[in-house]
């Protein structure tokens, strides 16, 4: 009798391990690109693949602009307001990600600084969140995947959702890069003339 209370314990034991670890393998993993110029797109591990176009909408957030990028992240279940602040150097804002719940059920509203012409290129809210988070801004992309409690972080989500911020897609080209450009062409064309010059003089 009591060798078989202790087989059905062990058999108990097993069922919830078995249960755990197949838990644990359907978690899906859950990814939100958009970027500067209204594209957006969800999708997860398990086969889900949905455009998100942005919108230019009124923000209600916190001194939030009458017109900003915004997209509509599909009643995302749980979603903590803030504003994720994505940093150019330290101390120099380039970027903010913010977090409607209200919105349409759950937006995210991206907001940068002027200058490239992007949809995004807007300016800054004039007051945020109490919730903020700071995070340095990727080469090209940004990743983040907010944990309890931090902006952007879905509560009632099947695994953690990981957002992917990114410029335009049609970058135009910095200063620094234009000007390596330059000289770059100018030394073809001067070496170019050197050639034809002493080419003429061996004649």
């Amino acid at each position: 009798m009591k060798l078989s209370r202790y087989v059905l314990g062990m058999l108990f034991l097993g069922v919830l391990l078995v249960l755990s670890s197949t838990s644990v393998k359907a978690q899906l993993s859950i990814t939100v690109a958009v970027d500067e110029d209204g594209n957006g797109n969800l999708s997860n591990s398990g086969g889900f693949n949905q455009a998100l176009p942005g919108a230019m909408l009124p923000d209600p957030g916190p001194g939030g602009l009458p017109l900003a990028l915004t997209y509509n992240l599909l009643n995302p279940p749980g979603l903590t307001a803030g504003d994720l602040i994505i940093l150019d150097s330290p101390g120099v804002m380039s970027d903010i990600v913010r977090f409607n719940p209200g919105q349409n059920g759950g937006s995210l509203v991206l907001y940068s600084i002027l200058g490239g012409g992007q949809l995004a290129d807007t300016g800054f809210p004039s007051a945020f969140y109490p919730n903020t988070f700071s995070i340095n801004e990727g080469a090209g992309v940004t990743v983040y995947t907010p944990t309890t409690g931090m902006p952007g972080f879905v509560a009632g989500a099947a695994g953690p959702v990981t957002y992917r911020i990114s410029g335009s897609q049609a970058q135009t080209p910095e200063p620094a890069s234009l000007i390596l450009l330059g000289s770059g062409l100018g030394g073809a064309l001067l070496r170019r003339r050197m050639r034809s010059r002493s080419t003429e003089v061996a004649k």
